[in-house]
């Protein structure tokens, strides 16, 4: 580098020198004035600060100059006026703000914004990087940062310099190139999926004239909506649409609910019949086709949710939008049918079944649980129910299932499951489906086989790999499946009246005494077991409360508050294992007040929170 170019780094700091110089010049002198008697001692003081400060200089030269050789160490003369005339601003500065020199370009990049306090924010952040990732072999700074209204990357090196640290940086203007990457992110293609629910609902109930109008006005209401974020829909099928938009769109789209689930329930001629729709909307996946597949698996989601609802998939989550209307039930006893004979050939092929729940398991999980297991051993395989839990929920049950000693060898807990499972044993998962949620979830990587009985609304968390589903969220129960399953099974099967009353009281426990959720099949359901000898007043008797619960019920309903005049929210403050059956129960109490039509109960579950809602659907 030029003499000149060294001169004019050190000019800042050779002026200041000679300021301090000069101000204890005159402190000396005003001393001496007024004692002469020290005019030596501060003659001496004088050239002894002297001879600091021109040492102090020649070392600190020695340093800027060997942080200088450092960074242009190689470089030829037209590389080195390069660095000093550098098209991207670029400053010398060190950590506790002192600046050595800056680029003629980053005085005129940044006269008009104040940079003394975005580099003192941005030197406290760097040196606190540095002290924390001292190892770092390469030195090196990367940093992103707005200034105005652009947004600058910063590279640069840093040595050691006293107590603080020198920098180089460079400020490279990304603003273009962020905005292009932005812009091609959003102009990325997703692909959705909408289909219309109860499409053969339309067809059955709609007189011949009506279903071509009906269905023209769905269509015009899904063309008028694609107009409104540049999308394309084309209809693939009958009662399915596929939907090409851009991303940018989707979020336009979350803002405003998906309103076109609403708009078509607004058709002239839907007095007749609600008309619903599934939709689901992908971004994720490397080709269209992918993102294809991906909108297909969000909507089976949205169907095993109940339909009416809207299904975003992107940065590997699931939203969800709508699903305000309530199930109706729509299930084909086709199906139970199928999928009765399907579960009879897999028990058949299997080494044993094993049957689980899902934890703090309840009634319903259990009396499903007890069919499947009377259903195997009808056709003579081994089979086991698992159960960890006796808590209120199930305690009575329990109670009953121990006088027989069947039931005290075939219901077993974890380590039990864990020593008979094998590759060759068939799970089945009665009244959940979501992974996390099963009674024993080590048990699920133990066999490939596995099975699902579940009447919930889909989960994104569900078990993928699952050979067989019957997963109907339109059921009042899982036990009214397994009981719909028993009935079409080929093979007779011969319910205990303890497995009839489990199963019975899991339907009554899951529609509050068919109150909740009923329809002809649930009924049709309830009559068949009844024909197997099931004692009301039993099962009744397992629902009823010991004092002490039902005292810690009834301190939640008194606790209650009432909002918006028939919403009731109360709170379970107790860490108690057994929260979340007070909690439901409780919930239901709530409901029997009048004018109250939903309830909310808020428990602790060991480190979770449990919600239990109970509602009164109004048609």
């Amino acid at each position: 580098m030029p003499k000149n170019s060294s001169k004019k780094i050190f000019e800042g700091l050779i002026s200041k020198t000679k300021v301090y110089l000069v101000l204890i010049a005159i402190l000396l002198i005003i001393i001496c004035i007024l004692n002469i008697r020290y005019w030596a001692v501060a003659l001496l003081t004088y050239i002894l600060v002297l001879i600091y400060t021109y040492y102090s200089n020649q070392k600190r030269r020695a340093e800027l100059s060997e942080h200088l050789q450092d960074l242009n160490f190689h470089m030829d003369k037209a590389a080195k006026n390069t660095m000093i005339h550098s098209p991207f601003p670029l400053i010398i500065i060190e950590t506790d703000g002192n600046i050595i020199w800056k680029s003629t370009k980053f005085e005129k990049e940044f006269i008009n914004t104040d940079m003394n306090n975005i580099l003192s924010d941005l030197l406290k952040e760097i040196k606190l990087e540095i002290e924390n990732n001292e190892e770092n072999p390469e030195k090196s700074i990367h940093k992103e940062i707005e200034i105005g209204n652009k947004i600058y990357e910063i590279q640069g090196k840093y040595t050691k310099s006293k107590e603080e640290y020198m920098l180089t940086m460079y400020f490279f203007d990304e603003t273009k190139n962020i905005e292009l990457e932005k812009e091609y992110e959003e102009s990325q293609i997703c692909v959705g999926i909408i289909m219309i629910d109860n499409f053969e609902e339309i067809n059955q109930r709609l007189d011949d004239e009506e279903k071509p109008i009906l269905l023209a006005q769905i269509e015009k209401n899904l063309y008028d909506w694609a107009s409104n974020f540049e999308g394309l829909i084309i209809k693939s099928e009958r009662d399915t649409f596929v939907c090409i938009l851009e991303k940018r769109y989707v979020s336009l789209l979350e803002e405003r609910k998906f309103a076109i689930l609403d708009s078509v329930k607004e058709l002239e001629l839907s007095n007749k019949i609600p008309v619903t729709l599934s939709i689901s909307i992908s971004e994720e996946g490397e080709s269209n086709y992918e993102k294809y597949k991906s909108a297909q698996a969000g909507v089976d989601i949205a169907l095993g949710r109940g339909g009416d609802q809207a299904v975003v998939r992107k940065d590997g989550k699931y939203t969800f939008f709508g699903g305000k209307s309530q199930e109706v039930e729509k299930r084909t006893k086709v199906k139970a049918r199928i999928v009765a004979h399907a579960l009879e050939e897999l028990m058949l092929q299997a080494k044993n079944v094993i049957v689980m729940g899902h934890t703090n398991g309840d009634i319903d999980s259990m009396g499903a649980s007890m069919g499947l297991y009377r259903l195997a051993k009808s056709l003579n395989v081994e089979a086991y129910v698992v159960n960890n839990n006796t808590g209120i929920g199930l305690q009575n049950f329990m109670e009953s299932a121990k006088e027989e000693k069947e039931y005290t060898e075939a219901i077993i807990n974890k380590s039990e499951a864990m020593s008979k499972v094998t590759p060759e044993t068939l799970l089945i998962i009665a009244d959940t489906h979501k992974k996390t949620y099963v009674e024993v979830p080590e048990l699920l990587e133990e066999t490939s086989k596995i099975v699902i009985v579940d009447h919930h609304r889909k989960s994104p968390d569900y078990i993928e790999d699952a050979i067989l589903t019957f997963h109907e969220v339109y059921a009042s129960s899982a036990a009214e499946l397994v009981t719909e399953i028993l009935e079409y099974a080929q093979t007779k099967v011969e319910l205990t009246t303890l497995e009839a009353e489990s199963l019975y009281a899991g339907i009554m426990m899951d529609t509050k005494n068919f109150t909740f959720k009923t329809g002809v099949r649930t009924f049709e359901a309830a009559a068949y077991l009844r024909k197997c000898g099931v004692d009301i007043i039993k099962v009744k008797k397992w629902f009823q409360s010991d004092l002490k619960t039902y005292n810690k019920i009834s301190k939640i309903v008194e606790t209650a508050e009432i909002t918006n005049e028939t919403i009731g929210i109360s709170t379970y403050e107790e860490n108690d294992k057994d929260a979340n059956i007070i909690c439901a129960k409780a919930a239901d109490e709530l409901l029997t007040i009048s004018d109250i039509t939903a309830s909310f109960v808020i428990g602790k579950l060991g480190d979770k929170v449990c919600i239990s809602r109970s509602i009164h659907w109004r048609h």
